[in-house]
């Protein structure tokens, strides 16, 4: 795509891309996502996976989409939800030294370059690289999306696409709200699990498994400061 600069414009400095898109295009190509989730600046469609670095080396916590910065939807309950879930699958992996456990803001690079940041991720161990890079040059095995209001089914759906593309081979899509969660696996058809449902980690960490509500039970001891 040839980016142009207009001489003798105020704005020159602001690159133009060839062809041109409205705003609403540009909006359904990220998933229909809020206008305000969209960063200006680098240029959508020229940014570059050093600016998502920089970016999120300030305090920002955005991926890189088809050269566009985009802003993850944040809450604090939600990121303690990840940071629970990477907790409990780390309890099981550690002992059985399986792999590496990471929470948000770890950057993974898919395989058309987009720069992507599950909620929380397991990356089996023969496939980690030593040393672990800044980035890292691999998909997830198992990839955890904590659903936000301010998530559409498009962009997960784009997301879980890039994740299976690039080597995932599980996907878990938890709702804070209805207590769900929805499981994708690369070869199979999704599952809905209700409030009394099991997320269980086949077929990439056999044996591992915990009820929903259990997980929502200990999410619930800190958030509603029960009992």
């Amino acid at each position: 795509m040839s980016i142009l600069t207009l001489p003798g414009n105020p704005l020159q400095d602001l690159p133009l891309l060839l062809p041109r898109k409205t705003i609403a295009e540009l909006l359904q190509e990220l998933g229909d996502i809020p206008a305000e989730r969209v960063r200006l600046f680098p240029y959508p469609g020229t940014a570059t996976e050093e600016d998502s670095l920089s970016v999120n080396e300030q305090g920002g916590h955005c991926e890189l989409v088809d050269g566009t910065l985009v802003e993850l939807p944040m809450s604090f309950p939600a990121d303690y939800l990840g940071f629970l879930i990477a907790t409990i699958l780390h309890a099981f992996i550690a002992p059985r030294r399986l792999g590496l456990v990471v929470t948000a803001r770890a950057q993974f690079r898919m395989i058309h370059g987009n720069i992507r940041e599950p909620d929380a991720s397991f990356t089996r161990r023969e496939r980690i690289p030593k040393p672990l890079p800044t980035v890292g040059g691999w998909c997830p095995d198992l990839c955890i999306e904590i659903l936000s209001p301010g998530n559409t089914a498009p962009e997960m759906s784009k997301k879980r696409t890039e994740y299976f593309a690039s080597g995932c081979q599980l996907v878990w899509e938890i709702d804070p709200e209805s207590r769900t969660a929805t499981v994708y696996i690369k070869t199979g058809a999704p599952m809905l699990l209700d409030p009394a449902g099991i997320l269980t980690g086949d077929p990439v960490l056999p044996g591992f498994q915990i009820p929903l509500a259990e997980l929502f039970q200990q999410f619930d001891e800190l958030t509603l400061q029960t009992e």
